[in-house]
């Protein structure tokens, strides 16, 4: 049974209503706050990938980590973290707003428990299945003497990570729509920081014990899960929730939210189904292009984790009061106003990217194991990953719309279509391209989505203010352009005078060229009167001064 569309309802406020400024203005100052905890997560999460790099390259211990990560990972954000909390907030503010904290609260500990069930049978089901399963996704790695034994191992002992980040995930929906941002952004630093002490501490215990020392990271995964629950509970019971065993599958609220979730599991499935078809075909391409892919997919998302998300996550709760208040206008303006703040911030950092991606990457990773190599070959990666930023941010915020309008059936059928999409694509481009076909497949079908979904959605909320996104779009594009000619400028130049920069200097040369773009860029944002600009800018500078 789905999900009924929603009806109108008897007294709809008219659109031509003016939409509060205040609105606009708590959503930018939201999006600050999460964006500021995010970028401390991502810093966090660079210096844990660097880590990784220096202790392990872009070797066969690396791929198998990967490839073994990416199967509960999957399952992860499919099920758990992506989907669930789109289909759970609304769901908890509605009974937030209706029936007080009590009845919140309630729900929120079935969930939790309906979570614990459900996600331990995919535990066990993982761990007892985990040799077919890994010959499944990475049968290649078998030509490798040790490579595919090293990834069951590897899978059977991250597999439990799965039902952590369930619970940690349902921690953050309550706290999100409690207008509690900052503790749940930052509650994945709780997983990075496992992971590098892992990487320094247990590593070298490893040997002693009979285990290859890529096994200490595995256990860092499981670790980290748990950390993720404790800061955020920490938080949860300062705003009086208690957890208990509690399971009532007749519970309205709960039906809801899992109907949801069947169908929601689907439209948020594109960019984990891609990325679980990228790593497939990765391993066919020989050792370390499942690594040069997955480094290079994280630095195309930290703008989106600090800034895409950040700004869909502070819209979510908002969209959901404002559904279920039928205030269509209000809506409108909310998605408009998230839109072309991702527009004004996400242009910018793919042509940034894209521009500076070999010395990004080298900064982050060639130390150690991590040869210039690879360096090479995960910052053509980066490049080609790098258009699908805007994609995978305006689905970010697309995807939750849906979901507090009623219904997850559309978001789910356009998730099917770009699935299918990437696949044709990077079948195709994989024989002309190598692995970089795959990353340059894996951002057009973002677009795809993206584009898909928006144009299905204006009629649902009587237009998106297209007039204002086309001309944000087309002024920051120009923005950013003038902002990529300096900054490739600025590169060559430091280039040719500091050919083979130590540590200290290239992190100089990358932060110059990073302040020059980011100059030329308000720059002509002011001179082209992008309205967007100082509004965001503004919030992330005096959340981070805070």
């Amino acid at each position: 049974m789905t999900p009924p569309e929603p009806t109108a309802p008897a007294a709809p406020p008219p659109s031509s209503l003016p939409v509060p400024k205040a609105h606009q203005t708590g959503l930018a100052r939201s999006a600050g706050i999460v964006g500021i905890a995010t970028m401390g997560s991502r810093i966090l999460g660079l210096a844990r990938d660097s880590s990784l790099a220096f202790m392990f390259g872009a070797g066969n211990a690396m791929d198998a980590f990967y490839v073994a990560f990416r199967i509960p990972n999957l399952l992860r954000d499919l099920f758990a973290e992506g989907t669930m909390s789109a289909a759970f907030v609304p769901t908890f503010t509605r009974r937030l707003t209706e029936e007080g904290r009590d009845s919140a609260w309630a729900l929120g500990r079935q969930l939790i428990s309906a979570l614990i069930v459900m996600t331990s049978v995919l535990v066990l089901a993982g761990i007892v299945f985990a040799e077919p399963l890994t010959r499944r996704f990475a049968g290649d790695f078998a030509d490798i003497p040790g490579k595919l034994e090293l990834t069951v191992s590897l899978t059977r002992v991250m597999f439990p990570f799965l039902t952590l980040v369930a619970v940690a995930a349902a921690c953050m929906g309550m706290l999100n729509s409690l207008h509690r941002f900052f503790t749940p952004a930052l509650s994945p630093a709780m997983f990075n920081v496992s992971l590098i002490g892992s990487a320094f501490l247990l590593v070298p215990l490893m040997p002693r014990l009979g285990l290859q020392p890529i096994m200490a990271i595995a256990f860092g995964v499981v670790v980290g899960g748990l950390g993720q629950i404790a800061v955020q509970y920490w938080a949860l019971h300062r705003e009086g929730f208690r957890y208990r065993p509690e399971l009532d599958p007749a519970d309205p609220g709960l039906r809801t939210i899992l109907r949801l979730m069947g169908p929601g599991t689907v439209a948020g499935a594109a960019v984990q189904v891609n990325l679980l078809v990228n790593t497939i075909l990765a391993t066919s391409q020989g050792t370390g292009a499942v690594t040069w892919l997955t480094n290079a997919f994280r630095l195309m998302y930290l703008p989106i984790g600090v800034l895409g998300v950040s700004i869909a996550t502070a819209a979510l709760p908002v969209l959901s009061r404002q559904a279920a208040r039928h205030e269509r206008a209000a809506m409108r303006s909310t998605v408009s106003h998230g839109l072309r703040l991702m527009l004004v911030l996400m242009v910018p950092a793919t042509v940034g990217l894209i521009v500076l991606a070999e010395p990004i990457v080298r900064l982050i990773f060639e130390h150690g194991a991590f040869t210039p190599l690879d360096t090479r070959a995960t910052a053509l990666a980066l490049a080609c990953y790098a258009p699908g930023i805007i994609g995978y941010s305006a689905v970010r915020l697309a995807v939750p719309t849906f979901y507090a309008l009623g219904t997850s059936l559309t978001p789910a059928y356009v998730s099917v279509g770009s699935m299918a999409l990437n696949i044709v694509l990077n079948l195709t481009l994989v024989r002309w391209l190598g692995y970089q076909g795959l990353a340059l497949g894996t951002a057009v079908a973002a677009l795809a989505n993206a584009a898909t979904l928006l144009a299905l959605l204006r009629p649902r909320l009587g237009g998106l203010d297209g007039a204002a996104l086309a001309t944000c779009l087309a002024k920051i594009t120009v923005a950013a352009g003038v902002m990529g000619f300096a900054v490739h400028a600025a590169d060559d130049w430091l280039t040719t005078g500091w050919p083979d920069p130590g540590l200290v200097t290239l992190f100089v040369m990358v932060c110059s060229e990073i302040a020059l773009g980011v100059a030329v860029l308000a720059g002509m944002a002011g001179l082209l009167r992008i309205a967007e600009f100082k509004p965001a800018l503004t919030q992330i500078i005096r959340r981070r001064r805070r």
